[in-house]
């Protein structure tokens, strides 16, 4: 089977959401193929369905006074931080083709991120019970939100790559509080460049999901879904 795979590069948070419900509508119907987008946002909180708005620690006036955009949105989980230099991913997936479990199609994205850590930068990561997402000991480096409609998929995942963890200071991420976030710039002591860890992404991800990858531009993705 394959999955289609679009690089967005920079795009605000709400053009990505209408995107992707564009996407998920169309893979209900079985009209498009399985899709994942790769993208980054600008500085975006977004509250999921069981945010504790306690866990907002800066003021919204003074977040949205900043630049920060703040939305609500459908996703399981509680409140997180999207920034440049974190790669978002948003796999539009049918799981009536990987079979309908969601526990099964969660461990499928933190193992892609955990083998790609390990392989490609003998990084150590793991999971942690009752705590969704990728750690490195008591710190997130891949934050994971979904919401499913039909048994299709939207939202994802958040790697954290070159991202301000300043910005985590904003809130207390997913609602923890004693735990911490991490990214793959603080832990290498490097910048990393974006496309080629995006081009890691797309291999372990696809490798998990038994999936042939093939890349689209912007322009055939908005084609594909007759936005020509």
């Amino acid at each position: 089977m394959k999955l289609l795979i679009s690089k967005l590069g920079m795009i605000d948070y709400q053009e990505a959401l209408k995107i992707q419900e564009e996407l998920l509508k169309l893979r209900q119907e079985n009209k498009i193929k399985d899709t994942m987008l790769l993208l980054e946002h600008p500085p975006t909180l977004t509250l999921g369905v069981r945010t504790n708005y306690h866990n907002i620690l800066t003021p919204q006036e003074i977040l949205k006074n900043q630049g920060v955009n703040i939305y609500k949105v459908n996703r399981g989980g509680d409140i997180t931080y999207h920034g440049p230099g974190q790669i978002v991913g948003y796999p539009i997936l049918n799981l009536n083709y990987h079979g309908r479990d969601i526990s099964i199609f969660f461990n499928k994205i933190e193992e892609t991120f955990i083998k790609l850590l390990k392989y490609e930068f003998e990084i150590t990561a793991c999971t942690i019970p009752k705590c969704p997402g990728v750690w490195i000991n008591n710190e997130k480096i891949a934050a994971i939100g979904v919401a499913f409609k039909k048994w299709v998929s939207m939202h994802g995942f958040a790697f954290n790559v070159n991202t301000n963890l300043e910005h985590f200071n904003w809130i207390n991420p997913c609602g923890f509080t004693d735990k911490g976030v991490t990214s793959l710039e603080k832990l290498l002591g490097c910048t990393i460049d974006l496309n080629v860890v995006n081009n890691y992404i797309i291999e372990y991800f696809s490798k998990e999901f038994n999936l042939e990858p093939e890349i689209i531009d912007k322009q055939d993705l908005l084609a594909m879904m007759g936005r020509e």
